[in-house]
């Protein structure tokens, strides 16, 4: 599959930060720094009596969003004003042969056009997520996708700005809270007007991560030599998995933000915990409320805002945790108006099957 599109992702120097660092919990191993986390699980667990708890959160989705739900489950909750709010997206089961003729009769329908964003129905941290520049790459994307899985298409949102906004709501409050902000940061490199993308990529501490994981791959020419201080983009998606930077943007809320917030998830029934991802033009915007959902995650979605470099590893544990006891609070209240958690096997099902998925995917890029 061809990694670069026809034109390179690029950006100025100052829509772009550079130089974000790698903080303490990036550098830990993945097993050691789910250790914590697991533990407060467990005595919340116990405490509450169901491991399994804030799958009642959002009862209309696929264990609560835990895991396992698709990402179309969410736009299906959506009336017309969280809609509205929404990038354009439909979706098409690849099956068979004619799969690629339906997936075009199907950007017809919804009018979409190139380029595009194609992802997972259900995904995980941008695992099999593409920019797609035409035809021919969404041809060779259809022919690589797992058969008898469903596929998302969307509208290519190309703002700089990407945001998650974590939401949490009391069962029958009048209104939520964001319980925090994360500001994403593209993979980057910059020119010096010697070497090539993929030499700047391979000293650079975080943009060497892209590709590392054999389901990651450039979205720009790496051959080229960008002039002196030219900012380029590598990769459409921010996960720090291939080099994205987090940074904690919950200083920068605003009432305007979570009125906006607010009424898009008062918009989607029961839903009480949760991540908007959305894209916005400039921190401006973002504050008075201005922008658009790419996606939505469930009870499951991190707070991301913890892995602000910034932050001490007590400091980032202390975010997770708090969360953690938001999480168990609200699905017990949602217990005692009548929900059922999931069984803890059959969430063990549906992690199963997401996990067998993601090595199935063509390459995020």
């Amino acid at each position: 599959m061809s990694a670069a599109p026809a034109t390179p992702l690029t950006a100025a120097a100052d829509a772009v930060p550079v130089g974000v660092q790698v903080g303490r919990l990036e550098r830990l191993p993945k097993w050691l720094n789910l250790v914590p986390m697991v533990a407060q699980w467990l005595c919340l667990s116990l405490r509450h009596g169901a491991i399994t708890l804030p799958s009642c959160a959002n009862p209309a989705l696929t264990a609560g969003g835990l895991v396992g739900e698709g990402k179309m489950e969410y736009l299906a909750l959506m009336g017309a004003h969280a809609r509205a709010a929404t990038a354009n997206t439909t979706s098409v089961d690849i099956v068979g042969p004619g799969a690629l003729a339906e997936v075009q009769a199907a950007m017809v329908l919804q009018g979409l056009g190139f380029p595009l964003a194609v992802k997972p129905d259900l995904g995980w941290c941008g695992f099999g997520v593409r920019r797609i520049e035409g035809p021919e790459a969404l041809a060779r994307y259809v022919a690589a996708y797992p058969c008898g899985e469903r596929l998302v298409l969307q509208e290519w949102l190309g703002a700089e700005g990407e945001a998650g906004l974590f939401y949490l709501r009391w069962p029958g409050a009048a209104s939520g809270e964001l319980f925090g902000v994360l500001l994403r940061h593209f993979p980057r490199v910059v020119g010096d007007g010697v070497h090539s993308v993929a030499q700047l990529m391979s000293t650079d501490q975080r943009a060497c991560r892209l590709g590392r994981d054999g389901a990651s791959e450039p979205c720009c020419d790496v051959r080229r030599v960008p002039a002196r201080g030219e900012v380029v983009r590598i990769a459409s998606v921010s996960s720090t998995r291939v080099g994205g930077g987090y940074e904690d943007g919950t200083p920068h809320i605003t009432a305007e933000l979570l009125r906006a917030v607010d009424a898009i998830a008062r918009d989607m029934g029961d839903f009480h915990a949760g991540r908007f991802d959305v894209k916005y033009d400039n921190l401006e915007a973002l504050q008075a409320g201005r922008f658009r959902i790419i996606e939505v995650n469930g009870a499951g979605s991190e707070a991301v805002h913890a892995w602000d470099p910034r932050f001490g590893l007590w400091q980032a544990y202390g975010i997770v945790f708090d969360k953690q006891r938001r999480l168990f609070a609200i699905g017990s209240e949602m217990r005692r108006r009548g929900h059922r958690p999931v069984g803890w096997l059959a969430l063990l099902r549906h992690w199963r099957r997401q996990r067998a998925l993601i090595p199935r995917y063509p390459p995020s890029n």
